[in-house]
């Protein structure tokens, strides 16, 4: 099914604006895939097909890039995209012990999707966020410093329709749809809200400043 001419032409000046900001339109393509995948909730054949038209490239070099990195997704994901981090340090704080205890909770595995479509759930590598595990990230907000009991209790409040605020960032969170349209470049207004570094992550800074060193110069300076 292609798209309506309503959503066609709402996509299209989306992605001419886009599009604009680079020297180079192919180099929109990123950008443009998260635009297809905030309409459909994935990227989809006919959102492959808008991007290859757009950038005058072939459905294959849309495909390529598309299938390579993980944030495109392959088939709808639920409204709220929970990635619970696995990499080494939130695996031995119990980032292992939460994705296991979260998956047998909500009876889903990794890129499944709860049958109500409300949560889906991803193993992730790192969330770049090592000194608040185990992370969470729900639509690629933090939460940080979780447990199994309180990631359940975080996919039951989203499922049951709560309101539930990140750990960090915007004091609400948006659907992964609206989350897809941020990654686009198309701004929701909650770029400056909240910390972006606080706590531990602030740690090396303070210890700095009451030391009083400094970066080193560079060697042409």
């Amino acid at each position: 099914m292609t798209y309506s001419p309503e959503v066609r032409e709402r996509l299209e000046r989306d992605a001419k604006e886009i599009i604009g900001r680079y020297p180079r339109s192919r180099s929109a393509l990123l950008p443009l895939l998260h635009l297809v995948q905030s309409e459909d909730g994935y990227v989809s054949d006919d959102g492959q097909e808008f991007c290859a038209e757009m950038l005058g490239l072939t459905k294959a070099e849309v495909v390529g890039v598309s299938t390579f990195y993980t944030m495109y997704k392959r088939k709808p994901a639920g409204e709220f995209h929970v990635g619970v981090c696995i990499n080494a340090l939130c695996a031995v704080m119990g980032g292992d012990q939460i994705w296991d205890e979260l998956t047998e909770h909500v009876g889903i595995g990794n890129g499944e999707t709860t049958a109500d479509g409300k949560v889906s759930l991803e193993r992730l590598e790192c969330n770049a966020a090592c000194d608040f595990a185990p992370v969470m990230v729900v639509n690629w907000e933090f939460f940080d410093n979780q447990d199994p009991e309180s990631a359940k209790r975080l996919v039951d409040d989203l499922r049951a329709g709560k309101e539930v605020a990140p750990t960090r960032g915007p004091s609400r969170l948006c659907s992964f749809k609206d989350a897809s349209r941020v990654l686009a470049g198309l701004s929701d207004g909650q770029a400056g809200e909240g910390p972006s570094a606080a706590g531990p992550s602030l740690e090396g800074l303070k210890i700095a400043k009451a030391n009083g060193w400094t970066a080193p110069k560079g060697a042409s300076e």
